[in-house]
């Protein structure tokens, strides 16, 4: 059963977090536990885990945004899903995205959002096995330079 992240998950989630992006700075030490601890305590973030024999194989986040259009209901983004590779394709990831999309639903937002890099067609066909519908709106994303 998934679950939402606690400060004890900080090693598990870096190890995930670097499956997912490899060349990402690492953040060091205390500052990891204290970005940790601002999620955990912000009421509108979801950080999802799932444990298998005290392992962090699955995670993914889950934001609940306040909004003034569609009647004021919340809408939810969902970042960072990853599953360690040796535990991928046994349901794990779905399993934290149910959860994530249990938990929004639950706050009454009107839609969920995700985006995925352009050429993973078969992620694509997994989160369209969950309802996700990758042609109602278009994705776009701008870094800084």
């Amino acid at each position: 059963m998934p679950r939402l992240a606690k400060l004890q998950d900080i090693h598990g989630l870096s190890k995930l977090y670097r499956e997912l992006r490899p060349d990402d700075p690492e953040i060091a030490g205390p500052t990891s536990l204290t970005q940790l601890g601002e999620l955990i305590d912000h009421p509108n973030i979801h950080l999802i885990v799932k444990e298998v024999d005290t392992v962090l194989v699955s995670t993914c986040m889950l934001a609940i945004i306040p909004n003034l259009a569609h009647g004021g209901k919340p809408f939810g983004v969902i970042e960072h899903v990853v599953t360690l590779s040796a535990h991928q394709r046994l349901g794990y990831s779905r399993a934290v995205l149910e959860k994530a999309l249990e938990l929004a639903w639950a706050a009454n937002c009107y839609k969920v959002m995700l985006l995925s890099g352009v050429g993973r067609s078969g992620a694509h066909r997994f989160y369209e096995s969950l309802g996700f519908n990758g042609a109602v709106e278009r994705g776009f994303v701008i870094k800084p330079k």
